[in-house]
């Protein structure tokens, strides 16, 4: 029976397991290792860094994800596939060595996470919540579309 997350141990195995199978990935393994040319050995620490600041509030990660995320779009634009399958795999991989509270929130925030960086990287708000805002068609009438 898998059991939660409980500490950086945990999050370690969580995280490198999944940049693991991550790097192998035919989608996204590739912009790990050709675009942003990865050090997964420096890599790793950071993340474990972010995750354990995500789950258990250890105020250790103060980097900006968001303008990595930027950088890394404007070399290969990022595609709603790529997330998908980032999120994918980091879900199968909590779910199969993981279960409880901890690792409902880390797929919780994952998709939260994936969802705000795809939405900032194609130039909108993070928010999934956009403001609607009418606007007039060719032929005068007044509709309302989304940003």
């Amino acid at each position: 029976m898998s059991r939660d997350l409980q500490d950086r141990s945990d999050i370690e195995d969580m995280v490198g397991e999944f940049y693991r199978r991550a790097f192998a990935d035919p989608l996204i393994g590739p912009i790990f290792t050709d675009v942003a040319e990865m050090d997964l050995d420096r890599h790793l620490p950071i993340m474990c860094d972010f995750w354990e600041t995500v789950l258990f509030r250890a105020g250790l990660y103060r980097r900006n994800a968001l303008q990595v995320h930027l950088i890394l779009n404007a070399l290969y634009p990022l595609r709603q596939e790529h997330f998908d399958r980032w999120l994918a795999l980091w879900v199968a991989n909590i779910d199969e060595h993981f279960a409880g509270e901890k690792a409902e929130l880390a797929k919780v925030q994952a998709r939260r996470i994936a969802g705000s960086i795809l939405r900032r990287v194609r130039g909108r708000s993070g928010s999934e919540f956009e403001t609607l805002r009418p606007h007039r068609t060719w032929n005068g009438e007044e509709t309302v579309d989304a940003p």
